[in-house]
């Protein structure tokens, strides 16, 4: 009698927790993306490298580095973008000089937002 009370309450307070938890990521990766505009950057773009990258269980953010060629040394900057239905990769080309709207974080720049700068 006591299992057939207790069992069928701890499967739903699991589902419940998982639910929660599943909630809660899919918020953090909507949020992968976004980055406080703290600091301009501009460089020329002297290599690319994109990949695709697990987030959270069925969840993936595309990652695009660019190493920027600054007026005194080579810097990482990233672009993080989850992966949705409405995704679209940004396209970006080895020497050309881009204007980049982000933060640090740590050794890397991290932007959302940029502008090609014509020569």
């Amino acid at each position: 009698m006591v299992t057939a009370i207790v069992i069928p309450i701890i499967c739903l307070y699991f589902f419940w927790l998982t639910k929660k938890e599943m909630k809660e990521n899919d918020i953090k990766w909507l949020e992968a993306g976004h980055v406080h505009q703290e600091a301009v950057l501009i460089g020329e773009i002297k290599g690319i490298l994109e990949e695709k990258q697990r987030f959270y269980n069925h969840r993936y953010i595309y990652v695009q580095s660019l190493n920027l060629q600054t007026g005194t040394k080579l810097i990482t900057a990233q672009k993080i973008t989850p992966v949705t239905t409405e995704f679209s990769k940004e396209s970006f080309n080895v020497g050309e000089v881009i204007r980049v709207y982000g933060s640090w974080d740590n050794s890397k720049f991290l932007f959302n937002q940029y502008m090609i700068e014509k020569r």
